[in-house]
């Protein structure tokens, strides 16, 4: 069961309800869990009806992604369950609009992943105003965490998800977990309502990390979650240091968070080329 003492919440990074069952028999608990469209890819049966030769339309993909996401909400009611829009860099705030609002019917506990575009935090800034609940996913900048901040002013705690991406960071030498502590620390001083959600967490050392910092939620892949449980759970320790190895450290920026939401400069390539990988996984499922 979960350690009293344990402060950040604990997701799993999957679009697999049987993994889902399989780390929460493990844990004892789980706060949460995160989808998207790569995960929902790799998912064992949507594979095997895929290898059979089936041809799944669009709607097909979409019928089976409210599936998993059922499933997963069916066994975490109480937690948060991520849906991810489908967009690319081109989609407009209004298509997200559209699925947001039918993806957010599913259940009733979702959390509706839009990306740090001009678009998606438009759709954000809509969708929080009507009380929905969003996950800004693809962050890999104070900017763009900022801007996420500016947009969802008037939110409760607990109704924006903030993204930052680490793996992805440290893929090319930038330590991904230097801009968790940045962006922990920009949101020290806020009115608390957008609360970072740690993911692409690669390995164990990273979700320590997490651990560490007490960041307000990580997400995290099954096989590092077991070897938390190998690790009986260990929270570390107040001396615990993370070694980024020959990774730079990317600097704290004194980011002004009282800017209107359109005055950020947003643009990241690593946003840009995610954004180009969900919807080429996405698209890649629609065989007819």
């Amino acid at each position: 069961m979960r350690q009293e003492n344990l402060k950040t919440r604990i997701f799993l990074d999957s679009g697999d309800p049987k993994e889902t069952k399989e780390i929460l028999d493990l844990l004892g608990f789980l706060d949460g869990q995160t989808t998207n469209p790569s995960l929902i890819a790799k998912n064992p049966e949507l594979k095997e009806k895929l290898g059979s030769g089936e041809q799944l339309s669009s709607q097909d993909i979409n019928n089976f992604y409210k599936d998993v996401v059922g499933e997963i909400s069916e066994m975490i009611p109480q937690g948060s369950v991520s849906i991810e829009v489908y967009a690319d860099a081109n989609t407009p705030a209004e298509d997200m609009l559209v699925q947001a609002r039918e993806m957010n019917t599913w259940i009733n506990n979702a959390h509706i992943k839009l990306p740090i575009t001009a678009a998606g935090l438009e759709a954000a800034n809509v969708l929080t105003g009507e009380g929905m609940r969003v996950n800004m996913t693809l962050c890999f900048s104070q900017e763009q965490g900022a801007a996420v901040y500016a947009a969802t002013l008037g939110a409760k705690k607990g109704d924006v998800f903030l993204s930052p991406f680490i793996g992805r960071l440290d893929d090319r030498g930038e330590n991904g977990m230097s801009f968790i502590e940045n962006a922990h620390n920009m949101f020290k001083k806020s009115d608390g309502h957008v609360e970072l959600l740690a993911a692409s967490v690669r390995t164990y050392e990273h979700f320590k990390q997490c651990l560490s910092l007490e960041v307000d939620l990580a997400t995290v892949p099954g096989k590092v979650l077991k070897e938390w449980a190998e690790n009986n759970f260990e929270l570390p320790k107040s001396d615990y240091v993370y070694d980024a190895g020959s990774m730079e450290n990317l600097p704290f920026e004194d980011t002004n968070l009282e800017k209107e939401w359109n005055g950020y400069n947003i643009q990241h390539d690593l946003t840009d080329s995610g954004l180009e990988k969900f919807a080429s996984d996405w698209n890649g499922l629609i065989t007819k």
